[in-house]
């Protein structure tokens, strides 16, 4: 038997290697490429874009409440357009509602005051039109500055009832613009500030809303490298192109509208606020329409080809 267990074992090797080279003569199939946008022009900058709504200046309208509180009601919905004045969310307003009753409890007490000091004065007045010395020049001024006094107290009362009612209506957000609601970051329960509302997953505050104007028309904030920015062409000739990441045969003219002559680091499309960023970029605003069939949304990275001189 010992002498058969070499044999053996070589056998199991044999068969080993018989199977691992079957096994690995097996080739799995090789997967599809990947698109990858083509440079339109002959000589031309690439610059990451990220598409936005058409702002005037700045970027979306970011939309804060001007007090604290939990969210009550959610009013819209995302993508929903809405008209300027609209109502957004609600906020739990039951505290300062309670101080605006208080406050109309106050204007009556007031109210009341005041005519009970009038009709005192009055009827002095009368007792002094009727006989002078009836009535002492001390109990005659005294009752005219109470008079006095309960209308200054009423119209405080007036302008506390105001100012508490103003601040009463701002636990309703309302639309700022006419335009359409891209992002709703508060829920039902949720805590939101002047500071916005804190979003479990990334760790930090972000807006309540986030708005855009209405219409079809985008933009898009290309950021060149700064290495490139000696390359760029003057302003009034810019051209460039824009690319939908994952397709290669789409690309949609852009129209130069401005540049933000600041170079800044390279954190609004990583958001790495904490992160040091050693590349600096310049932003360039283009704008664009859509063409019928395509479908872009802001906050969408695309790709940006831009025409420079050789």
């Amino acid at each position: 038997m010992r002498r058969k267990l070499p044999f053996i074992i070589a056998l199991f090797g044999l068969a080993a290697g018989l199977l691992s080279a079957y096994l690995y003569r097996q080739h799995a199939p090789s997967q599809a490429p990947i698109a990858v946008t083509r440079n339109p022009y002959s000589s031309g900058l690439y610059a990451e874009g990220i598409v936005q709504s058409v702002q005037a200046s700045g970027d979306d309208v970011n939309v804060y409440p001007e007090v604290a509180g939990s969210v009550t009601r959610i009013l819209v919905k995302e993508g929903g357009s809405v008209t300027r004045g609209t109502p957004l969310l609600a906020i739990d307003d039951r505290v300062q509602r309670g101080i605006v009753d208080e406050d109309v409890a106050k204007i009556a007490a007031a109210r009341a005051t005041l005519a009970a000091q009038s009709h005192q004065f009055a009827i002095l007045e009368r007792q002094k039109a009727l006989d002078a010395r009836s009535v002492s020049r001390a109990a005659w001024l005294g009752a005219r500055d109470a008079v006095a006094v309960a209308r200054e107290n009423l119209r405080v009362s007036i302008a506390t009832r105001a100012a508490d009612a103003t601040l009463l209506a701002k636990y309703v957000l309302r639309a700022p613009i006419a335009g359409v609601v891209l992002r709703d970051a508060a829920t039902v329960g949720s805590y939101v500030s002047p500071q916005g509302v804190f979003d479990t997953y990334s760790q930090t505050t972000d807006p309540v809303i986030v708005m855009r104007q209405p219409g079809g028309e985008l933009q898009v904030k290309a950021y060149v490298d700064e290495i490139l920015v000696p390359r760029l062409p003057p302003p009034p000739r810019i051209a460039a192109t824009l690319f939908i990441r994952g397709t290669n045969d789409v690309g949609i003219p852009l129209r130069f509208v401005r540049i933000q002559p600041y170079v800044s680091p390279k954190i609004e499309l990583s958001d790495a606020r904490l992160e040091k960023v050693d590349v600096r970029v310049l932003p360039i605003v283009f704008r664009f329409t859509p063409p019928r069939g395509i479908t872009l949304y802001p906050g969408e990275l695309v790709d940006v080809y831009i025409a420079a001189p050789r």
